[in-house]
């Protein structure tokens, strides 16, 4: 029977060493993980890099040096043998720091190093490591002991440096067993493990540009963040920029980051050469825009003028081009050694060209991109449109991959926060799938569904015919299934009224501080509409006052870059809600992603609401027309969670995209109800430039703050 042997490569030097190593361990039919130029480790008095390191249950751990000659007398020998023995000491004190590889006083298994030489060696001085050629390393391999499982997979959390990921919570007060927070206890501790397609992506760093790619909640912030402490760490000198789109997500991005460079290296990230920055930026804090218009000495556009000259929904896109041109007759000096994007499905062109002019070579430009950001896409822009071609037409950036190299392109393929269920639930609203009028949106590319994570039940993944389809077990973690159950992890709720409805959700949220053992900010309250968003807030924070629970208005009355607060149910408009998650969400007023012209964008809002969810969702409202989304998740139920339906022929997909398009344009009532409910909702801070949709949110004004921004 074959073994599986995951190959993660790092930044190594000798390529050649490298692949003798893994053609050894292929012949061998070992299993385990293999790090190939692994990340340093930290010690007292200097860093130690290693070139290669094998976890495995036939091997145990093996640390390797690869060495270009052997040694020649007595002097060199000397020298060889203490670089071993400085990586002895400093792998075992790294692994000795954690409980979980100890028994009693020492660690509960052996650390073997060895230093490799290309060519037959001669007599060894007595030393306690091993210095092999590689023509001996097959054998001394199979006379080492084995690992058990359990002890396998605590190392690589360990060597993974994702011990940090754990959840901060003790979860004290989750004492009953089967309780949710009990169940969110044991869901917290098995995500705190990288999976193989994240380990690659974390690690894996190539000389130049780098695509990582999944559906929202596979890990991308996660596996960015890994990266960017790691080439923090390696490379103390690099000026490293991590940028993002949603400003919510900055307080996650920081506590990440600052986890593990402290992993790392003992010490938080310097911020004069790791820097995370909005790709625009505001009036208190500089963005990529700002930072790189200030480096030439160019205007920096606010929201007003960008608004005002190339319209709202191409403002970003505007001034990004406005200062490419301005750069072709300025002084343009690099500023950047390395820069990471997430969200990058929500950036135009033009800001890549800027981070590509403005980054040295080779061009460490890192990019998560979201598969499905939109139901109606399924291409995502190619290199060549995000960052255009040279002089001579040749590509600037290409993701070739070259043999025993770091990947250039990886896939994150599970999805972790969302339950099977919910996500078939919200896939299926989002597309309209059981829709009495048919649906709404469908990608361009039927197999994405696939790539996605969805298995063909019937049928076939092409234009024109009908198909029915399931997500896949093997993109869904084993835990979902084993502590929740489909009925659970998502139920749909009806009510009459909205005071009816607010009570509900009150009284829930109250059993679920107190029978459920969650905390209050295990919990997300998610509104669609954003313009009413302050005085439905208000009518919920008051239900819940009379409880005696505390909550709050994200960006209202809590900083603009924090949701959650301890002790403190947040409640959040659709927009600000992207990128966060929590593990108990109730999304309310459901019944108005149903009312009005714009199908496409409210389906989106119910789709992008939904998958806040990492354990539970309610999906609550009130009224006639919330019966519409109750039957349809029903259908979806009674299916056993199988969307079927005919994929839109090339030509009906044209006309959904025509629809889609007039339906952007529109408003769902005359233009000055709408336009004066705007300026109202400005005037009286419930609504900001930030409140904007994920399009626009970017956009917010740098030289004038919005009127309830904290900064």
């Amino acid at each position: 029977m074959t073994k599986n042997l995951t190959i993660i490569m790092g930044t190594g030097k000798n390529q050649p060493a490298a692949a003798m190593l893994i053609a050894i361990l292929k012949e061998l039919n070992s299993s385990g993980t293999l790090y190939l130029g692994y990340p340093l480790l930290a010690t007292a008095d200097e860093p130690i890099n290693v070139d290669a390191i094998l976890v495995s249950v036939d091997h145990g751990i093996v640390a390797f040096r690869f060495a270009d000659t052997s040694p020649s007398d007595g002097a060199s020998w000397e020298e060889t043998i203490e670089d071993q023995d400085r990586l002895f000491t400093g792998l075992e004190a790294h692994l000795r720091r954690h409980e979980s590889l100890r028994r009693r006083r020492g660690l509960a298994f052996q650390v073997n190093t060895v230093t490799l030489y290309p060519n037959q060696i001669g007599r060894v001085p007595e030393t306690d490591g091993e210095h092999l050629s590689f023509a001996q390393l097959s054998e001394w391999l199979q006379g080492l002991d084995p690992l058990d499982d359990e002890l396998v997979t605590r190392l690589l959390a360990v060597l993974q440096r994702v011990t940090n990921i754990k959840p901060m919570k003790k979860r004290i007060d989750a004492v009953r067993e089967g309780s949710r927070g009990s169940k969110l206890k044991i869901i917290e501790k098995s995500i705190a493990n990288l999976d193989r397609w994240q380990q690659a992506a974390a690690i894996e760093t190539p000389e130049g540009p780098q695509r990582i790619r999944g559906l929202a909640g596979s890990g991308k912030t996660v596996v960015l963040a890994l990266k960017a402490a790691l080439l923090h760490s390696n490379n103390p000198t690099w000026d490293i920029a991590f940028t993002f789109q949603s400003r919510a997500l900055y307080q996650q991005i920081d506590d990440l980051i600052t986890r593990f460079t402290f992993e790392h290296i003992s010490d938080r990230p310097d911020p004069n050469k790791l820097q995370v920055l909005h790709s625009w930026g505001s009036s208190g804090k500089q963005g990529i825009y700002s930072k790189i218009a200030s480096s030439m000495n160019a205007p920096i556009r606010d929201f007003a003028y960008a608004s005002g000259m190339y319209g709202r929904d191409n403002a970003f896109q505007g001034i990004c081009k406005e200062l490419l041109d301005f750069s072709i007759g300025a002084e343009v000096v690099p500023l950047f050694d390395a820069v990471l994007i997430d969200e990058a499905q929500d950036y135009p062109p033009e800001f890549f060209q800027l981070i590509y002019k403005f980054t040295r070579e080779p061009k460490r430009i890192i990019w998560g991109f979201d598969e499905l950001q939109k139901l109606s896409e399924s291409m995502m822009p190619d290199t060549d449109e995000l960052f255009g071609k040279g002089d001579d037409g040749e590509s600037l950036i290409s993701l070739h991959q070259a043999e025993n190299a770091p990947q250039r392109d990886i896939v994150l393929p599970v999805c972790y926060r969302n339950t099977p269920w919910a996500l078939a639930v919200a896939h299926g609203l989002g597309i309209g799938v059981y829709r009495t009028e048919g649906l709404v949106q469908h990608p361009d590319n039927p197999k994405l569904w696939s790539e996605i994570g969805y298995d063909v039940k019937a049928g076939r993944l092409e234009l024109g015919e009908r198909v029915s389809l399931q997500r896949s077990s093997r993109n869904t973690p084993e835990y979902f299934r084993s502590l929740l159950t489909d009925r659970d992890a998502i139920s749909v709720h009806d009510f009459k009224v909205e005071e009816q409805q607010d009570r509900w959700v009150a009284d829930q949220i109250r059993i679920n501080l107190g029978d459920d053992e969650l905390e209050a900010d295990d919990i997300l309250i998610v509104l669609p509409d954003a313009y009413t968003a302050k005085s439905r807030a208000a009518a919920i924070i008051s239900m819940l006052a009379r409880l005696g629970i505390s909550a709050h208005l994200v960006g209202v009355n809590s900083s603009q870059d924090e949701v959650f607060r301890e002790g403190s149910v947040a409640i959040t408009h659709i927009h600000r809600a992207k990128g966060n998650e929590a593990p108990m969400v109730y999304v309310v007023d459901a019944q108005r992603t149903v009312i009005g012209q714009n199908h496409v964008s409210r389906r989106n809002t119910l789709f992008t609401a939904i998958t806040r969810s990492r354990a539970w969702v309610r999906v609550c409202g009130y009224g006639t027309k919330f019966s519409v989304i109750q039957d349809e998740i029903d259908k979806i139920v009674h299916s056993d969670y199988k969307l079927e339906f005919n994929i839109p022929s090339a030509e009906s997909l044209a006309i959904l995209r025509h629809q889609e398009k007039v339906g952007s344009s529109r408003t769902d009532s005359p233009g000055g109800e709408i336009l004066e409910k705007f300026l109202e909702a400005l005037e009286n801070g419930s609504l900001s430039f930030d409140d904007l949709p994920s399009e626009l949110r970017m956009k917010n004004s740098w030289n004038k703050p919005s009127p309830n921004s904290d900064e």
